[in-house]
């Protein structure tokens, strides 16, 4: 009979315990967290952005466009070809003029025209194309700093929720303290069973509280990666976080009305250029036009014993519209498009005036949130000494557990606020960035 060696199962026993803690070790390291900037937020979702790509193929339409307005500076040239067969003779025979009939014809021409005069059409539809250009970069622009918008947004809300799970995270700790310390009490005869409860309930009740918060910050994230294009992982980390020591600083010590530089103003006066040469257009539709060209065409037949015909010719088009600059549709025309300039112009004072309102309301609403700050940190403060008082009120006998249940619960809300407050101010800021027209990549 062969006996066991004790020896050998321990060697076997250290060996797989080597083996368990390298492979836990090796699931540790795998499922680290990784962090990512705000500024690599913003590079991800530039990249990523359909809309941002829909506005580069709009900006390549422009200058399509541009191309096209500029080539009827250009001399245009045509080509005509004209073949006919007569199953029946077309011409006779009569000699001696023509010893053989025709039952085919042949005519191939080319004309090339060059407009000398157009109303001013040509050179109106090149501006309009060439600001048609500039619009459709102003519109990226704009698109640009509305996807660093939204993507602050997702990014600062993320932030929100990381620091409201820091903070259920320490009083989850705290109501275990508490509970122990009551379990402890409890088992000596010092409190009554309904006074554990209490610590009970309040303590599911946060940790109902920190599942819905988790499932809300995997709805983020998602929502963070598909619009960024960044890979869902949930154990992505926004990298920022709250500094609750330190004051965010206002951005401008006054609102920046300035609107040289905002797109929405500058939209406005484009408008404004772009219906005074829709108008110019209108006008030159009742202007005279002036056209000059040359034209080469052969004559011939095949097989007929003719010989082809070579004919150059050069020519003069005028052509004057006469009724409809006078009583017609021209004219009709011509002043409807006044009325649109007219409108344009109302819309840039009505517009301009709604910008600088928005930039005033935004910016107050920063200097609003600093002082939301201020309170809600003078708040915390004062809720985390009233919790420390009555936890040793309560060790002391001078307090209740429902005054420690209190004391806790108001400190938890404050730590709450204050992380809500932090976050509200940076995306007000970057609200206010946006309306100003000074959203920027660092």
């Amino acid at each position: 009979m062969k006996y066991l060696n004790p020896h050998m199962f321990k060697d076997n026993t250290m060996k797989f315990l080597l083996y368990y803690i390298t492979f836990v070790g090796f699931l540790s390291a795998t499922a680290q967290t990784h962090t990512v900037s705000l500024e690599q937020s913003k590079q991800a979702a530039i990249a990523y952005s359909y809309s941002l790509k829909n506005s580069e193929l709009r900006i390549n339409s422009s200058k399509t466009d541009v191309a096209a307005a500029k080539s009827d500076y250009l001399p245009a040239v045509s080509g005509t070809g004209i073949g006919l067969y007569g199953f029946k003779d077309l011409v006779a025979a009569l000699p001696p003029l023509l010893n053989e009939s025709i039952n085919n014809l042949y005519l191939v021409g080319v004309t090339g025209t060059e407009t000398l005069y157009a109303g001013g059409k040509i050179k109106t539809g090149n501006q309009l194309a060439a600001l048609q250009l500039e619009v459709s970069q102003i519109r990226r622009k704009q698109s640009l700093d509305s996807v660093i918008l939204l993507t602050e947004q997702k990014y600062w809300n993320l932030v929100n929720i990381q620091e409201q799970q820091k903070t259920l995270s320490v009083n989850e700790t705290l109501l275990n303290a508490v509970l122990k310390m009551q379990k402890d009490m409890l088992a000596s005869g010092l409190i009554a069973r309904n006074d554990l409860l209490r610590v009970k309930v309040q303590l599911s009740e946060l940790l109902v509280n920190k599942s819905k918060l988790q499932n809300g910050r995997r709805v983020a994230l998602l929502d963070f990666s598909m619009y960024t294009g960044l890979t869902f992982d949930s154990l992505l980390v926004m990298q920022d976080t709250m500094d609750k020591k330190a004051m965010p600083v206002l951005l401008a010590l006054h609102p920046d009305t300035s609107l040289t530089q905002n797109s929405n103003y500058i939209l406005l006066n484009k408008r404004i250029t772009g219906e005074a040469l829709q108008t110019r257009l209108a006008k030159g539709d009742n202007r005279p036009s002036l056209a000059l060209g040359v034209s080469a065409s052969q004559v011939g037949s095949i097989n007929s014993g003719i010989g082809s015909n070579f004919a150059p010719a050069g020519f003069l088009t005028l052509s004057v519209p006469i009724s409809s600059g006078l009583w017609g549709r021209g004219k009709q025309k011509v002043a409807q498009r006044k009325i649109s300039e007219a409108i344009a112009k109302n819309d840039f004072l009505d517009g301009q005036n709604q910008i600088k309102v928005g930039i005033t309301r935004y910016w107050y609403d920063m200097k609003d949130q600093l002082i939301q700050i201020s309170f809600a940190k003078d708040n915390l403060e004062l809720a985390t000494e009233n919790l420390k008082v009555n936890q040793d009120n309560y060790k002391s006998g001078l307090a209740t557990i429902s005054d420690v249940l209190d004391a806790q619960a108001s400190y938890q809300q404050a730590s709450s606020i204050v992380a809500t407050a932090f976050s509200d101010f940076y995306f007000k800021a970057a609200v206010y960035n946006y309306v100003t027209s000074k959203v920027a990549l660092q």
